[in-house]
């Protein structure tokens, strides 16, 4: 059974419950045709004089829409019957031109020319490759050798590891459920608490929302009009910020519950070197032999541009010199295990040589894309090819790449893709209809209306989204609410970058609070509901129940809703990778015209039909 259709009823409900608060909500600051006059809403005198519905069609329209959604009819067309039954509603009322409809054909092959929007597939086409072609399985293998050792270690290999999918897929679905099930099996088996290491994979999965390349920030930077590449730079921190607090809780929750994390036992480390030692040393010496010419490249960054380029030394973004940086310090140790593999050379550990052909890769493919959009070298939509032919030349050089696995990663990139392009159509329609009637207007106005101003505004749009998060797909969220609230914060003054990402993070933590989230339906899905025996240990295991999934996604929930207080404290956080912008005084900007010979100033007038200039042909010599 479908994860909605498991929620209809509720679903039903809780949509239907929204809809009566918003009413409410609407009568209370007033709605069109009760504001007293205000010319500046729907329900002026002329709307009133043509009947209820005339006054409020907006406010009508708009709980169409949900009440639609709530009866199960697809997206897509739900906006576009609205649309198109209240346009020829508007139309007759007298709310709207006869001709409201001609400008259809045009937006919609405004939609079809959109490049932005092939990002999509191709970043879905890598992310689905790489997951299927057994890259996450390799990292969650490598990363819990090095830190299994150590209490939480698997705790931290799966955050880490999500963090590295979601940077290489932005898919939730395909994070939460590839680790679900590779390393849930693993930590059940050794003893880790059921709420942990529920919690932990989901909490996990659910990064893809926010840390580029995400599908979430493409669409949300599509919908409120800016930068893709932008909408990347500003997420890289928060995001970050939110894997460190991820793995301090983890951290912490070693020291004071040391028995809900165990280590894992030392049959269950992998194989050891030929003198029994761990081969750790070794890796710990080429990580910070990387790390050492990592920084020293970002020092002398600057100088190595110049002497290449030939040019003064001038001061280096940051995020390119970090980008370089990394790259620099991370070839550098590809480079080392290549030259000590091929000459058989036996400097390396067995797990420093398997720690660097595995996780380099991923990594390589995550600066190709990002960093060649960080950079400004490719568009979002290239970069997103780059990826998708990264991650086959991965699967290739794996051994992994088979027609049936193309085929497979083919059909649900279309599907994707088919149902976002759809939901575009259909959102097209709603907003011309909605905006003929001035429905963006009544928007500004509901939230206008609200206490608080800017602060107001932000507080009622993220409880709003966290509320339809439970319900609905971010593609419907983006797509039916960012056009009509984007135009609202613009006016409040509120900056759209740092909009976009707060609601990024919005929309991550309604995917992770029960009773509704998505990313607890993708880890029911695959854990398991029956007991079970296990394949290593011989040991009967018992089922992962629903309520210890729900009550291990609490304190991430608590972790997200702090991050999203932060975002809100400290915009700043947000709008500091974006660098500064130098602001332009239009006052003081003065264009000087060069003026030319007085003849030819004469004759470029007379050209032109200055007053007073004799037409062509018409002097004393004129033919006649």
């Amino acid at each position: 059974m479908s994860r909605l259709a498991m929620n209809r009823p509720t679903m039903a409900l809780g949509t239907l419950g929204l809809l009566v608060a918003l009413a409410a909500l609407a009568m209370l600051i007033g709605l069109p045709g009760g504001t007293g006059g205000d010319t500046a809403v729907v329900g002026s005198a002329a709307a009133s004089e043509k009947g209820w519905l005339a006054s409020n069609i907006a406010p009508v329209m708009f709980g169409s829409l949900v009440l639609f959604l709530i009866t199960g009819f697809p997206v897509a067309f739900s906006l576009a019957a609205c649309g198109m039954f209240f346009g020829l509603i508007a139309v007759e009322l007298g709310l709207a031109p006869a001709a409201l409809f001609q400008a259809l054909p045009l937006r919609l092959f405004g939609v079809m020319a959109n490049d932005t929007l092939l990002a999509i597939p191709f970043f879905t086409f890598m992310g689905l490759i790489l997951e299927r072609s057994g890259m996450a399985e390799d990292l969650l293998e490598t990363v819990g050798r090095v830190f299994g050792p150590i209490r939480g270690g698997i705790a931290l290999a799966v955050v880490l590891v999500g963090a590295m999918l979601a940077a290489t897929t932005g898919v939730v679905a395909a994070s939460v459920i590839s680790m679900g099930l590779i390393s849930l099996p693993i930590m059940m088996r050794y003893g880790y608490n059921r709420t942990v290491a529920a919690g932990t994979i989901m909490a996990s999965g659910t990064l893809a929302q926010i840390i580029p390349p995400s599908l979430v920030l493409i669409v949300i930077a599509d919908q409120l009009g800016r930068s893709v590449g932008d909408m990347y730079r500003a997420a890289f921190i928060p995001s970050f910020m939110l894997v460190g607090i991820y793995v301090l809780f983890v951290v912490v929750l070693a020291f004071v519950r040391p028995t809900w994390v165990p280590a894992l036992p030392p049959e269950a480390r992998g194989p050891r070197e030929a003198d029994g030692a761990s081969g750790m040393r070794s890796l710990g010496l080429l990580a910070a032999a990387a790390v050492s010419i990592g920084i020293a490249f970002a020092v002398y960054y600057e100088h190595i541009v110049a002497a290449v380029t030939g040019n003064p030394v001038q001061r280096a973004p940051v995020d390119e010199t970090i980008v370089m940086a990394l790259c620099a310090g991370i070839g550098a140790a590809w480079l080392f295990a290549l030259i000590n593999k091929m000459l058989g050379l036996k400097l390396l550990s067995q797990i420093a040589q398997q720690v660097t052909f595995v996780l380099i890769p991923p990594l390589a493919l995550i600066f190709l894309v990002l960093g060649t959009i960080f950079l400004g070298i490719a568009t979002p939509t290239e970069g997103g090819a780059m990826g998708a032919i990264g991650a086959l030349a991965m699967a290739i050089a794996r051994g992994r790449l088979n027609m049936s696995l193309t085929k497979q990663a083919l059909n649900s990139t279309a599907k994707l893709s088919c149902f976002v392009l759809f939901v575009l159509v259909g959102s097209s329609v709603f907003s011309l209809t909605f905006q003929a009637i001035d429905g963006p207007i009544w928007v500004e106005h509901l939230f206008e209306a609200l206490p608080g101003g800017a602060m107001g505004f932000i507080l009622a749009v993220t409880s709003l989204i966290f509320v339809l998060g439970f319900f609905l797909d971010f593609f419907e969220i983006a797509f039916i609410l960012l056009p009509l609230l984007a135009p609202v914060a613009d006016k409040l003054g509120v900056d759209l970058i740092w909009f976009g990402v707060l609601i990024a993070m919005v929309l991550q933590t309604s995917f992770l609070t029960p009773p509704f989230g998505f990313a607890l339906f993708y880890l029911r899905s695959v854990a398991p509901a029956v007991d079970y025996i296990d394949k290593v240990t011989r040991k009967r295991i018992s089922a992962l129940t629903t309520a210890q999934i729900y009550r291990g996604a609490i304190p991430f929930v608590i972790l997200q809703i702090i991050m999203v207080a932060v975002l809100i404290a400290f915009p700043q956080t947000v709008l500091m990778g974006l660098g500064k912008t130098e602001a332009v005084d239009v006052d003081a900007v003065k264009i000087d015209i060069p003026q030319g010979e007085e003849e030819d100033g004469d004759e470029a007038s007379n050209l032109f039909g200055a007053p007073g200039a004799a037409p062509p042909g018409a002097g004393p010599d004129a033919p006649k």
